[in-house]
């Protein structure tokens, strides 16, 4: 009878901890991130493609693979030469297969960097326009706001851009702010919240993402190719 009963026991608590284990791996499974593109397509030859925003100005989308679609209204008026920039990479394909290789939560999102180290770039510099620099930007650093990376030289930017997450005032002025994002917030939100970062003082992530591919939305006008400095 002893027996018995400790069978029945050891029995109970192999189904408790089965239905514990079943629903702990549900929980695992529900929070798992899936890829949402915003039902923009990629599988298309070129960069270059109609997306449906309700803007005149140009539109940016961003497939960061494990996430999906993040899209990016651009400026021309605020900074001329840096969306030309942009938009020349695009068409050209040097984002494709690229990365993001920073992440600081409140703070900033960083790619562009072929090399995924934060020192890459596309083999020239772009002058920086912003107001330290003698040039009439107000792009305010708000949340959501693209801009571009440099280095302490003012004219030392190619590709590598952030998106800020937070207000970050100490930055107006001082970078080339160019662009918002307008769509997939919800996708840069499920980054911050599932990557792991290696190096909290530079932001440097454990594994960098993927920028799959990007594609532009020129909304029927031309843009010229970028100045490009040494």
């Amino acid at each position: 009878m002893k027996n018995k009963t400790l069978l029945i026991l050891g029995l109970s608590v192999i189904v408790i901890l089965f239905v514990l284990s079943s629903f702990i791996s549900k929980k695992d499974d529900d929070s798992k991130v899936s890829e949402d593109l915003l039902g923009i397509s990629y599988n298309i030859d070129g960069n270059e493609a109609s997306l449906n925003y309700d803007t005149d100005n140009p539109v940016a989308a961003l497939y960061i693979e494990k996430y999906g679609s993040v899209v990016i209204e651009l400026y021309p008026d605020k900074a001329p030469n840096t969306v030309n920039n942009f938009i020349s990479l695009i068409r050209n394909g040097f984002y494709d297969n690229n990365t993001f290789h920073r992440l600081m939560p409140g703070f900033v999102l960083q790619g562009g960097d072929p090399d995924g180290t934060g020192t890459g770039g596309p083999g020239y510099m772009i002058k920086g326009e912003f107001k330290q620099n003698g040039f009439d930007n107000d792009l305010k650093h708000e949340k959501w706001v693209v801009s571009m990376a440099r280095s302490q030289d003012n004219d030392s930017a190619g590709s590598q851009f952030f998106i800020c997450l937070d207000k970050a005032s100490h930055l107006d002025d001082n970078y080339a702010a160019f662009g918002k994002v307008i769509d997939g917030f919800k996708n840069i939100e499920n980054i911050v919240d599932t990557e792991i970062i290696k190096d909290k003082e530079s932001g440097m992530l454990k594994t960098n993402l993927v920028l799959k591919k990007a594609l532009i939305d020129l909304k029927g006008k031309d843009y010229s190719e970028p100045e490009k400095l040494s």
